[in-house]
């Protein structure tokens, strides 16, 4: 059964909604009958959007704001727009990201990173939630995480840190959420596997056999967020989610075991590692 939230004619805010995952999501929401505002940057794209999912929707369901994340009084125009066209919001999906790449040393995109994915979520929460929990009616809040935000690979740290702050925060938000008296708006921490996105795609044309497609990802969103999880850990086609599970775990154990940061990927690891995940759990 799906959550409550997710009844037609509520109201359904997706930011990044021009494409990838949040526009899957943006039309999945208007299938499923719900009122729409898709929040993007303004351009084609999100023109393009508004159209895709305005003709799954009913007749002035959908509404498409340009919005940058990273300015709080966009978000707070956003949330007075959406308030006057539909009502209050029960559903918020923070799923803006941008990752053109970093390096430890290079100041290069550091503070767009965080700004977007980090603080576009934070942000997000602090302008939607307040109203949200005195609507006294269920609702999700619905950040996007990433893996990498949780076993930290090297390779891109400014996307890592942004996303594992995304992990942080809505870990301490759900938790004030379940504290909070007669709220019955719950957070979610929304975990992609590899998914084929314009974010992703790089200079591919065609879905790599191993990648989800968006709307395999957001189905899979739906059921969990349904059934009630918090870490919505997705799989893909190439991993699992008992191998997630292993990564995890080996990385939580770099702690406990003071071995060294990373160390799946330091060479004097790399065969206690594979010998780690292949172990039976």
């Amino acid at each position: 059964m799906a959550h409550p939230a997710f009844s037609p004619s509520h109201v359904a805010v997706v930011t990044g909604g021009a494409s990838g995952i949040g526009l899957a999501a943006a039309k999945r929401f208007a299938s499923m009958g719900l009122k729409v505002a898709i929040a993007d940057l303004a351009g084609e794209k999100l023109d393009r959007a508004y159209a895709a999912a305005s003709e799954l929707a009913n007749t002035g369901d959908v509404i498409a704001i340009a919005t940058d994340v990273t300015n709080v009084e966009d978000l707070r125009k956003l949330q007075q727009t959406v308030n006057d066209r539909f009502g209050g919001v029960a559903v918020l999906m923070n799923n803006a990201g941008i990752q053109p790449g970093s390096s430890v040393f290079d100041a290069d995109h550091w503070d767009k990173i965080i700004a977007v994915n980090m603080f576009g979520i934070i942000r997000g929460c602090q302008v939607f939630g307040p109203d949200m929990i005195r609507r006294g009616k269920p609702g999700l809040i619905i950040n996007t995480g990433s893996k990498q935000g949780i076993t930290t690979p090297p390779g891109d740290p400014a996307y890592n840190v942004s996303k594992s702050g995304v992990k942080t925060f809505t870990e301490a938000l759900q938790h004030e959420l379940r504290n909070t008296k007669d709220c019955h708006v719950t957070a979610h921490l929304f975990i992609p596997g590899f998914v084929y996105t314009p974010l992703t795609a790089g200079d591919r044309t065609e879905k790599p056999a191993g990648a989800w497609t968006p709307e395999q990802t957001v189905d899979f969103m739906l059921e969990r967020v349904s059934a009630g999880d918090f870490y919505i850990l997705c799989p893909d086609n190439d991993v699992a989610r008992s191998l997630d599970e292993r990564r995890i775990l080996w990385a939580a154990n770099d702690i406990i075991r003071n071995r060294p940061p990373l160390s799946r990927w330091h060479p004097e690891y790399q065969s206690e590692f594979a010998d780690f995940v292949n172990q039976d759990i």
